[in-house]
């Protein structure tokens, strides 16, 4: 028989495995803030505007399906943090429309404001999207400032369940190293990651010969701020629940503590790490090994993945409260109720057909590697 626990548990997974293809998906964003650097004429800026252009939508559906997907399985994290910190993820979501506002109309008839200033809108959707998104992520770990009072469901006059504590609502976030440290870590993977896709979707010597060069200068911070937050939030305090109370405490190495006691994650994520590694270092070490992007991004998943559901499973709240312990979110007080998740989970059974659609569709648009001629023949470029 399937229980409540199994569905909270099983759509946590859910969320974790979109955070993860979230995250390996935003190499079209590191790919942008990359169209007045690597890219040295007009030509080549837009042979990059047009690999990275078939892609973008992929990256818009993944984040907005993550975010409905919250909405629809853990409405009270979704009402708490999007209600709360709105500053953060209204700038996310502010440079995801000049994204798409940009590919739409920066080789239409009658544009007035010229290429580059698209161009431009697009390195900051790459610039402040993966970062912003990183240090909204690390928030799972460091905590929030909010609280929660169901009781207040029955105020007529205020009805509002959840409130921010202080007037930055998410922008706080900024102030924490250790936020900024998977924000920076977010933003150099997708830089990283979008090398290896250029190397291997370029057919051009000269742009793969630069993107083999810039993969070091990417890699090598990505790999120390990436470091840092998991050392530091593997070492530091977690906020564990009590399966019978449902209290919230503070436990030392407790994230540490999840990796050991639940192995087939810790399996998960060391392989995740190792696939990341050997993708870019391969790329880096072989001039005939143009597939790094395909490792790295299997384990971009993998390692996101794994960092999500240690942060909600084995009694641990995924969005903790730090004025107030015991108002901190877990997967079973910010849950949807039995009828909600076991009609979604219905549902859920065609994500593998989804995924299938997907598949088809990149591999469809991939055939070969593309080139300047290619863009130039095509009557639906950017």
């Amino acid at each position: 028989m399937i229980t409540y626990s199994f569905l909270q548990h099983y759509w946590w997974f859910i969320i974790s495995l979109l955070g993860g293809l979230l995250a390996f998906l935003l190499f079209i964003q590191g790919g942008q803030t990359m169209l007045f650097s690597l890219a040295k004429t007009e030509d080549e800026r837009r042979l990059l505007v047009n690999v990275l252009g078939r892609k973008w939508e992929f990256t818009f559906t993944t984040l907005v399906t993550f975010g409905g997907a919250f909405f629809a399985s853990f409405p009270l994290f979704y009402s708490t943090s999007f209600g709360g910190a709105y500053w953060v993820w209204m700038a996310i979501l502010f440079c995801f429309i000049i994204q798409a506002v940009s590919y739409e109309f920066q080789s239409k008839p009658g544009n007035v404001y010229g290429a580059k200033t698209y161009r431009s809108f697009l390195y900051i959707n790459g610039l402040l999207a993966t970062f912003l998104i990183g240090v909204a992520i690390a928030t799972f770990f460091t905590g929030s400032d909010f609280l929660v009072n169901k009781g207040n469901i029955t105020n007529q006059l205020a009805p509002v369940i959840s409130q921010w504590q202080n007037p930055w609502h998410g922008l706080e976030a900024l102030l924490s190293l250790r936020n900024l440290s998977l924000g920076l870590a977010v933003f150099f993977l997708s830089r990283s990651q979008a090398l290896l896709f250029f190397v291997n979707r370029l057919n051009s010597p000269e742009m793969e010969k630069r993107s083999r060069k810039n993969l070091w200068f990417n890699a090598l911070p990505f790999v120390v701020f990436f470091l840092t937050f998991v050392i530091w939030t593997l070492l530091s305090e977690g906020f564990a629940v009590d399966p019978t109370s449902g209290t919230v405490s503070l436990e030392k190495y407790k994230y540490f503590t999840n990796l050991i006691e639940m192995p087939i994650i810790l399996g998960t994520f060391l392989l995740g790490v190792i696939l990341v590694l050997y993708g870019i270092g391969r790329t880096l070490l072989s001039a005939k090994f143009k597939s790094g992007i395909w490792f790295s991004g299997i384990g971009t998943v993998l390692t996101v993945c794994s960092l999500f559901l240690i942060a909600g499973y084995n009694n641990t709240a995924f969005y903790p409260a730090f004025p107030n312990l015991q108002s901190s979110l877990t997967i079973f007080n910010s849950s949807s109720s039995l009828y909600t998740l076991t009609a979604m989970s219905i549902v859920s059974l065609f994500i593998p057909v989804v995924l299938g659609y997907i598949f088809y569709t990149w591999k469809a648009m991939e055939k070969k590697r593309t080139d300047i001629e290619d863009i130039n023949s095509d009557h639906h470029s950017y």
